[in-house]
């Protein structure tokens, strides 16, 4: 039997999964350096600094700042101003204001992402299906509102519900994301859900450890694919290879 006759609900991770980003960081951080009249930093510092920044501010502030009730422009201020200093760049006030409302006003946006051709056909025929889709992901309040409807992954045409940490206070790989997802559903039962994402360690095993089903794509040929495959976790190449699976009359599961 095929597994699609089986599930009442698919969720799916965002990034990496439906969405990727377009370019490098520092293409972003260099044009908004540019748009306040300064020399474009350097790449390969500012890449370095952000993941130690950001990395840095999820510790102390987890959700985007969530529990602590920090508005989303002051998480991602602070993340950007530690980014920058980290990477050797100190900006007096007007100046970083300047270069931190571009990068704002970028990532709240629709321009350094780039949807998959293969999302909005697979999210429209799993609802054609009758089933349910949600959107689970480690992201604020500006991926819900903005920046997937601005990509075309609209609420109510490609997607049902919608749960992000940002929102939630929870993120993955805690377990209890996928539960509210699952309540979020119509509280289906976790062998009725099938979760689709592109980490072994956010997406797939806190998935099968609330009993759903679950699948790796492998879209950017990954170092760790043949590791997942190895664990016995299904890796794809992408959401027609997935579509595919789900039909197959041959899936054991």
């Amino acid at each position: 039997m095929a597994l699609l006759s089986k599930l009442r609900c698919i969720t799916l991770d965002v990034t990496g999964t439906l969405i990727a980003y377009k370019g490098e960081l520092g293409d972003y951080y260099c044009m908004a350096a540019k748009s306040a009249g300064l020399p474009c930093p350097d790449y390969k510092r500012v890449h370095e600094g952000f993941k130690l920044a950001y990395s840095d501010m999820a510790k102390k502030h987890p959700c985007f700042g969530h529990a602590d009730k920090m508005p989303n422009i002051v998480w991602w201020k602070t993340c950007v101003r530690d980014s920058f200093i980290r990477a050797g760049y100190e900006y007096d006030e007007e100046t970083f204001d300047k270069v931190f409302r571009r990068i704002y006003a970028t990532f709240g946006s629709s321009a350094p992402y780039t949807i998959f051709s293969d999302s909005q056909p697979f999210l429209r025929w799993v609802r054609e299906n009758g089933l349910k889709i949600g959107i689970v992901s480690n992201a604020e309040y500006r991926y819900q509102d903005v920046i997937l409807p601005a990509l075309g992954l609209n609420q109510g045409s490609e997607w049902d519900f919608g749960v992000f940490s940002g929102l939630e206070g929870v993120e993955k790989p805690d377990p209890r994301i996928y539960e509210i997802a699952l309540e979020r559903a119509g509280n289906v039962a976790p062998e009725e859900a099938l979760h689709i994402g592109d980490s072994m360690r956010t997406d797939y095993l806190p998935a099968k450890n609330v009993g759903m089903h679950a699948l790796l794509l492998d879209r950017f040929k990954c170092a760790d694919a043949d590791n997942w495959r190895r664990s016995g976790a299904p890796v794809l190449p992408d959401l027609v290879a997935t579509q595919e699976w789900l039909t197959s009359e041959r899936l054991t599961s």
